[in-house]
Formats: C-alpha cells, structure tokens, sequence
C-alpha cells in the first residue's frame, strides 16, 4: 500500500531516472526517506555502448519494458548466448521431470505477430519439447490483437522463451494489452486471472501503476526490478509488496568452483529501496529502508542470453536486462508448484538459514552503485544476513525456496 508520497512519487522517480540517465546526480528523497543526494550510477550498457533498450522512453505514469539488447557484431544465423541447457545446469533445476500441466502467464505490451513461431524456432533449437502457446488480448480473446511494436515484440519473444527455458512442460500463455499505459497493462493483469493465471510475469517498470491489479490472493505476481542499477529506483510494479520483485545477476561457467558457474551481481540490476512510497510490509525487517525493500529473489540478467526474434530482423541475438530473470523465475515457480500459496516476496524473506543456505546461491559479491546502507547496492556486506538489494536473497538451487 502507498502511503502519502504517491502523490509526488512519478516526479521522484522521473527525477531519479533522469539524473541517473544524465550521468550526473539528484537530490530526492534517499531510500530511508531522508533528503540527500544519490550516488551517479551511469548504467554500464549505457556507459559502454554495449547494448541498446528495446523499450526506450518515458517510464513517468507508463510502463517500459526491461529488455536490453547487445550491440556486439554477431553471426544472427546462429545461436549466441546462454542457452537453455545452460540456465537449467546452473541453477540445477529438474525442468525435464516437472511442470506437467502447469502454466505460466505473461504479461505484455502491443502485438508480436511472429511469437508463436518464433516459440517454436527457439523451442527447436534448445533441444526443447514442442511446447503450446496461448496467445490473448487484453479482453481473453484469441484474436483481434493489438497493433505491433517490435521493441514490445522483441521482449515477448523473451518472455515466451525464457519460460520455456526453465519450464519447458509448461503451456506459456501470452497476453497483449492494447499499450503500454498502465491502465491497458491492469486490465490485462485482471483478464490473466480470469483465464486462470496463477503465476503471471511482467518484465516492465515504471510510475503510476495501480496495486489492485497486482495483488489477487492466490496468484504470484512476477515483475522485474529494472536495468538502472542502485540509482534508478524500485518502480512499479515491482515496487508492490504483493509482487515478487526479481533482480538481476550475471552467469560465467566456471569450472574451478564446485557449482561450475561463478555467478554475481549484475551492475546494472534494480533493486534497493522504493522510489514511489510503497510501504513497508510488515514481513520486511531490514534496518536502512523505511519503505519496501526490493528484490526479493534473483537470476541471471546479464546481456549475454541467447534470444530467437524474427519480429524486427531475424534471428539470433544477446538480449539481457531483468527482463530475462523474471520470465524465468516465473518457469521456476511452475516447477515448484506452490504458486497459490505465496504471497509476493514474503516467503523469501521468511525462510530458514537452513533453506537459504540449501535452495538458494547467495550472491557474495559486486555491486551497482552506492548508498546508504550498502546491503541496498552491495553483495556480501553480511549487514542484513544473505541479502542484497539487487540480489534479493539468492538464485535458484533446484527449486525447494520457491
């Protein structure tokens, strides 16, 4: 629930993003709610020209999607990143045995005519069952989509197959809404939960986002925490204590250490404190944020993952943001197939030492900028147990924390 600074919280958050886009700094409420100055945090995709957004614009009273795209010279005839055998090995989860009968819902702008056979072609090639896709607009129906965009194709092609990738028996249902304003997005919220969603996953964020849509009992609502590191705030509808807030890490195999996979904070990845106002559930017990406190769990999202798009040019590309982490986790969740019984990010945040330390990685290192309460934007602090912000308590180790 948000409390009073709602009223101002999009200019906040615009503030915050701006300055954080500029390179330069903003003086907004800091993530305990006292005035003071954050820390520049250029995004390093940005700093380095290493990869482009697919949703660019304005995040103030709308949503953008969290998809970033790798600017490196690839061959597009053949497949470049982290496959899906390859996120299933690290984080050791039983996608071929599980997910029978289960489904995941994704939740996403504009029209992609091309997704069911971009599904396919990705499902081909990763060696994956031919899986059924479920194509909706935001009434239920299965036809008269919206009108096309290929930055909003180009994320439901992620979506759809970062799904597939952890839940490969799962039946993937895709829901366009008419735009990306937020009212068109919660109507599509609430028409997922009529066609029976119960895990829904939303790779976007932004400002003005209304709790209602996100917060049905019984159903674990997924967003991603965004691709602006520290600086760029927890926005909706992450930001909500009724959504499970994914944030982001980066995967490098690695057989000198028993997993075979190094893995640490993405430098770009969400999470910390929100910037909108939303208070402090009353499960969250962390010293240095008085309002929600973001992510609760993460996975991999650096641009380094294997996309299929066939939408805008076609074929094969290094796509990132936690954009990837939320789609997937949303799979991960099917294999666990305990979706109605969460309730947003609480169960995380209430598992034993014992359960940490067994079905989650703990994240011991990186960062994605700096501030007050370094738990918030740094790994391995030990400030608040396992936690960081960016990091949420850990990534998957099988599938027992979920």
């Amino acid at each position: 629930m948000k409390v009073p600074l709602k009223l101002v919280a999009p200019l906040i958050a615009a503030l915050a993003i701006a300055a954080c886009n500029a390179g330069g700094t903003s003086s907004v409420p800091g993530a305990s709610g006292q005035m003071g100055a954050q820390a520049a945090h250029v995004p390093q995709w940005q700093a380095t020209h290493s990869a482009t957004p697919a949703c660019a614009g304005s995040r103030v009273g709308q949503m953008q999607c969290d998809l970033l795209v790798s600017t490196a010279t690839v061959n597009h005839d053949v497949i470049n990143g982290l496959t899906a055998a390859d996120l299933e090995a690290a984080y050791k989860l039983p996608s071929s045995k599980k997910g029978k009968g289960a489904s995941v819902y994704i939740v996403d702008a504009y029209d992609n005519p091309d997704a069911a056979n971009d599904f396919a072609e990705y499902r081909s090639a990763m060696g994956l069952p031919v899986g059924t896709l479920n194509k909706y607009n935001q009434e239920g129906q299965m036809s008269n989509y919206p009108a096309g965009n290929s930055g909003w194709g180009e994320e439901e092609d992620l979506d759809i197959e970062m799904a597939s990738a952890s839940c490969p028996n799962c039946t993937v249902n895709l829901i366009e809404a008419d735009s990306n304003s937020n009212s068109d997005l919660g109507a599509s919220e609430v028409e997922a939960v009529k066609l029976g969603a119960t895990i829904i996953s939303n790779s976007y964020t932004g400002t003005g986002g209304d709790e209602s849509n996100y917060d049905t009992k019984g159903v674990t609502y997924l967003a991603s925490a965004g691709d602006d590191g520290y600086a760029g705030g927890l926005l909706d509808p992450a930001t909500f204590d009724s959504v499970v807030a994914v944030g982001g890490t980066s995967l490098s195999a690695d057989t000198s250490v028993k997993r075979g996979w190094k893995e640490v904070l993405w430098y770009d990845s969400g999470g910390g404190c929100s910037s909108t106002g939303e208070s402090k559930p009353s499960w969250q017990k962390d010293p240095d944020c008085t309002y929600r406190t973001g992510a609760d769990v993460s996975a991999q999202a650096s641009v380094e993952v294997a996309e299929y798009d066939s939408y805008d040019e076609p074929g094969w590309f290094e796509i990132g943001g936690t954009s990837v982490s939320s789609p997937f986790l949303a799979g991960v969740f099917a294999l666990a197939g305990n979706s109605t019984k969460q309730n947003g990010g609480e169960n995380f945040w209430k598992l034993s030492k014992k359960k940490l330390k067994k079905d989650l990685n703990y994240i011991s290192s990186g960062s994605t900028g700096s501030c007050n309460g370094e738990y918030l934007c740094t790994a391995g602090t030990q400030q608040f147990g396992n936690y960081s912000g960016p990091s949420g308590w850990g990534t998957p180790n099988g599938v027992g924390a979920f």
